[in-house]
């Protein structure tokens, strides 16, 4: 049987001028493997005029991005994620992480069943570790594991849980 491949989820998005995350990871085959969520980060009007433009990225990227797959016990091979300033968290760990959107943009990968794959600029070199992994995946739906993220992580939170495993 081949090895199966291990996908990671990074949902972020913003809630009453905070900030909240998920994470899941799957396995090729789309079961699900793991799955985490972040404490709400709320920045203080302090931070957000010495961060400016760089908040939102160091927010997505570092402090939700970051924490939730170091404190995941299950490796993935490739993140997706499903906003552009989560594609920061590929300068601070050693895994492709690519942005799924409905942009057309030069050196977009384009995906068998909709959507495209956007790649951090800084790291244009993923665009042909990403191509491999997707030779073996081909079949998956990139958009249904967000859909399965954001109702897992109303469902947690309406049960109190956070920053927990699966």
């Amino acid at each position: 049987m081949a090895n199966l491949l291990n996908l990671g989820f990074l949902f972020v998005h913003q809630e009453n001028g905070g900030y909240l995350g998920a994470y899941m990871v799957i396995n090729s085959l789309g079961r699900p493997l793991e799955f985490r969520i972040s404490s709400a980060v709320q920045p203080n009007k302090v931070q957000q005029v010495l961060y400016g433009s760089t908040l939102v990225p160091y927010i997505f990227g570092e402090l939700i991005g970051k924490a939730l797959v170091e404190k995941a016990a299950v490796p993935a091979q490739l993140i997706i994620t499903n906003c552009e300033p989560a594609l920061d968290l590929r300068l601070k760990i050693d895994i492709p992480v690519a942005w799924l959107t409905e942009e057309q943009r030069a050196g977009a990968i384009e995906l068998a069943r909709g959507g495209r794959l956007i790649v951090h600029p800084r790291v244009p070199e993923d665009e042909t570790k990403i191509n491999t992994v997707l030779e073996s995946i081909s079949s998956l739906d990139f958009n249904e594991p967000f859909i399965r993220v954001r109702d897992a992580m109303g469902e947690a939170r309406k049960m109190g849980i956070s920053g927990r495993a699966a």
